[in-house]
């Protein structure tokens, strides 16, 4: 008779027994699960390598965008500047252009001294003899060949200017009475004013004719300080 099979032990029982098939399946799954945590591992650091590169650009395009608005900034000064100094040129320019302007109408009106070229006539009337008519005959043949400015004397020759008989032979221009010889100064072109006064038959000879000599001399500047 044969001996009865020793009885096993619970700890022995309750351990489990791998086959050789459930092994392999144990060896895949270990394998496969490192295969899946290493992936993981990857995709996390391919995410965070993105992302990092991304807030790069972010901040790259953030600063691109400070310095364009600043950069924009500085060219609405610019402009403003430019402009501010086109309407001060522009200011300056007018206001230059109406300084001449009145220099201009000064002088025309004779409210202003002038100087130029012209001429200077010496009319010597020893007999007294020259009339009004013919310094008003003078003035006019000056006006007529371009005299800008004329003084007789010392009276400023303007649009009103006037001349009368007085007294003893005496001349009076703008009430005031002139002194012999009488003295025009005219600023003009030189050689036009000249010519007009020699003409035949003009003035210098209806002076000669008066009993007068007029002298001319042509001068490169002539000073007229009186004023209206």
């Amino acid at each position: 008779m044969s001996e009865p099979e020793p009885r096993r032990r619970p700890v022995a029982l309750l351990r489990p027994r791998l086959n050789r098939g459930q092994l392999i399946v144990a060896v895949l799954c270990a394998v496969l699960g490192f295969a899946v945590a290493a992936q993981v591992r990857s995709n996390d650091r391919d995410t965070k390598f993105a992302n990092a590169r991304q807030d790069e650009l972010v901040g790259t395009l953030g600063d691109l965008s400070q310095r364009s608005d600043r950069l924009r900034s500085d060219i609405r000064d610019l402009d403003d500047t430019k402009a501010g100094l086109e309407r001060d040129t522009q200011g300056q320019a007018a206001l230059q252009d109406a300084r001449r302007r009145a220099q201009t109408y000064g002088i025309l009106a004779g409210t202003l001294p002038a100087i130029g070229p012209g001429i200077e006539l010496t009319v010597d009337d020893p007999q007294s003899r020259v009339r009004a008519a013919s310094l008003l005959d003078t003035l006019e043949e000056l006006r007529d060949a371009g005299a800008e400015v004329v003084q007789v004397d010392g009276v400023r020759v303007g649009v009103s200017t006037y001349f009368t008989d007085a007294s003893g032979g005496a001349v009076v221009a703008d009430g005031s009475t002139l002194t012999r010889p009488y003295h025009f100064l005219a600023i003009g072109d030189p050689h036009t004013l000249a010519t007009a006064l020699n003409i035949p038959g003009g003035v210098l000879r209806s002076l000669r004719n008066s009993g007068a000599e007029g002298v001319v001399t042509q001068r490169q500047k002539i000073t007229i300080q009186a004023v209206r």
